[in-house]
């Protein structure tokens, strides 16, 4: 399968670019940039042309990996899928529902694959801990990433606006959504920094759980965690942080895979439109004081 990558940033550039220039069956083809020149530099590192027009890299590719802020994403997405193109996306896919809904529109209108990359849902330590959820019957459970972002790569414009919550929570829920269920309502509290604290309320009755995200705090105390816990005890999981390039890998193949069986696969956009409906619930939640409803994910077809 033949790809693009749009974006030129840190992520685009060692992850995106990186996995798509060693994969075994993947062919990097270009990198798309706003900026032509960054265009060209990255994709001179992986001997590849960039583009500046987006349409004549299109032409060329069967899919795209996109690395761009959220809110460049949606028309990106919108328009690669307009072209028949597969897609290999970033969380979140909006910023907003409505952002959400419009790429969830743009792949089922024209009937394209699509893998978002929730980065833990493909590492082999998390396949195996989902499955050893799936024969327990839980009650609950709880997850905290607690990270310094401040001169770090990952240090970017929208990550500053819009903080933990759109830019961890989505690995978060990634991982609490399968195991507990669907969120029905969300009750929050702001911690220092950009610290928020999560109560999710789950579908199946009595069934809860808590988060707590943030880029903010003092560097020794970073880390991350998750468990969901029930008859069969306690289940954890300790992500692996250290190796996105092999989960990029892994998401290729389950993109290619869907493409080539027209099957949807677990992480699709319509997932993290899910995703995305929770942690703007939370968002909510955060300036009402209030507990707020999560809305339903409207029938498909």
């Amino acid at each position: 399968m033949r790809f693009g990558v749009l974006g030129t940033g840190h992520w685009a550039r060692t992850v995106h670019a990186a996995a798509l220039a060693e994969h075994p069956t993947a062919e990097l083809v270009g990198v798309w940039g706003r900026d032509p020149v960054k265009a060209g530099e990255v994709g001179a590192e992986f001997d590849v042309p960039g583009f500046s027009d987006l349409a004549a890299l299109l032409d060329q590719v069967d899919a795209v990996a996109i690395a761009v802020p959220p809110s460049v994403q949606v028309g990106l997405a919108e328009q690669a899928a307009a072209a028949g193109k597969h897609l290999l996306l970033e969380k979140p896919i909006g910023l907003s529902l409505d952002e959400a809904d419009r790429v969830v529109t743009a792949v089922r209108s024209a009937g394209v694959a699509s893998v978002v990359f929730f980065t833990f849902r493909f590492q082999a330590g998390t396949s195996t801990w989902l499955s050893q959820a799936a024969r327990t019957r839980l009650a609950g459970g709880a997850g905290s990433w607690l990270s310094a972002l401040a001169g770090s790569p990952f240090d970017s414009a929208w990550r500053r606006e819009h903080g933990a919550l759109w830019d961890i929570g989505p690995h978060a829920l990634s991982l609490l959504l399968p195991t507990l269920g669907p969120v029905v309502s969300v009750q929050a509290g702001a911690g220092a920094g950009d610290t928020v604290h999560l109560v999710l309320q789950h579908a199946t009755p009595g069934v809860a759980s808590t988060l707590t995200l943030s880029h903010t705090v003092a560097p020794m105390s970073t880390g991350v965690e998750f468990f969901v816990h029930g008859d069969a005890g306690r289940l954890v999981l300790l992500p692996d942080t250290e190796s996105p390039v092999e989960s990029l890998a892994a998401a290729v193949d389950e993109l290619e895979a869907a493409a080539v069986t027209g099957g949807t696969h677990p992480c699709d956009v319509g997932f993290a439109r899910d995703v995305v409906a929770v942690l703007a619930t939370a968002a909510r939640a955060l300036e009402s004081g209030c507990r707020e409803p999560v809305p339903a994910r409207p029938p498909s077809g």
